[in-house]
């Protein structure tokens, strides 16, 4: 091993994801910089490593990089996050750059990601994706996000914290109800489980138990198709006596689909169309 910095994925929750070249570098390091030291320990205790840790924050980034400037040089050094690829969403970026600027040795080992793992599970189209971070913090905030995805022709994938989840859901349900969009929890552990279907449907089943809202979510939703956003949804009066009587025996969702497939409607659109028919007096 060469002097310099290394970038080390870890597990996301099955510990038999972390790789056996992981497992050298950090026993080979001269110190390891993570995020929280008492998360990290239970990790390396595991591992039987034993290593001195330092602490790693946005807040403190420039600090470290001037204590471990010199260390860089002469020393191995590990840089993990508090579980799956560090720099995804977490602190670091600033000290890859450093290194990278002064020409030190910087490597990265690959390993597990909560991101692409809940991208393949999904069930949805990821030769193209955006990856937004953590979901705004503010409702305010938190609608704009919604409708900005709600024009979006790519696939989104985004981190959701418990204490969102179901306050998204909503909003996310009004704007795009008839969206296919993914909720997976737990991934790689033993209570893994992944909602997949249209958005109405899968906010339905998600706040069926309050048990689902707990814990981090990674979230992914499918893109606006082109016919989508292209197709108009002015109904004929000939459709519209159609759908009332379709009304009388479907739920809302499966008329939707109905009409959709018969006649070639975008969905988005002619899903507020009908919600206007089935209230009407």
């Amino acid at each position: 091993m060469e002097n310099g910095l290394y970038i080390v994925s870890t597990p996301i929750g099955n510990l038999g994801d972390i790789s056996s070249r992981a497992i050298i570098t950090l026993k080979n390091s001269d110190l390891i910089i993570c995020e929280n030291p008492k998360h990290s320990l239970k990790l390396l205790s595991k591992l039987e490593i034993k290593k001195k840790l330092m602490s790693l924050h946005d807040y403190n980034e420039e600090i470290v990089i001037e204590k471990i400037s010199e260390k860089l040089k002469h020393k191995k050094i590990s840089l993990i996050s508090d579980a799956g690829s560090p720099l995804v969403s977490d602190p670091g970026y600033k000290l890859v750059r450093y290194c990278i600027e002064n020409k030190l040795f910087v490597t990265v080992i690959p390993g597990a990601s909560a991101l692409t793992s809940a991208l393949q599970l999904s069930s949805i189209p990821i030769n193209k994706y955006i990856f937004h971070g953590f979901l705004p913090k503010s409702k305010k905030n938190i609608i704009d996000f919604a409708k900005m995805l709600k024009s979006s022709e790519t696939t989104s994938v985004f981190f959701v914290s418990r204490h969102k989840i179901l306050l998204f859901l909503q909003i996310l349900t009004e704007e795009i109800p008839l969206r296919k969009i993914a909720i997976c929890k737990e991934l790689t552990k033993v209570n893994e489980w992944v909602f997949v279907g249209l958005c109405k449907k899968v906010r339905d089943e998600f706040i069926e138990k309050p048990k689902n809202s707990l814990g981090e979510f990674v979230i992914v939703v499918e893109g606006v198709s082109v016919d989508n956003k292209k197709t108009s949804a002015e109904l004929s009066l000939d459709t519209i006596g159609v759908v009332k009587k379709l009304l009388k025996k479907f739920s809302l969702t499966d008329t939707v689909e109905i009409v959709h497939k018969i006649g070639n409607i975008g969905k988005q659109k002619l899903y507020k169309k009908i919600l206007d028919i089935k209230n009407e007096k």
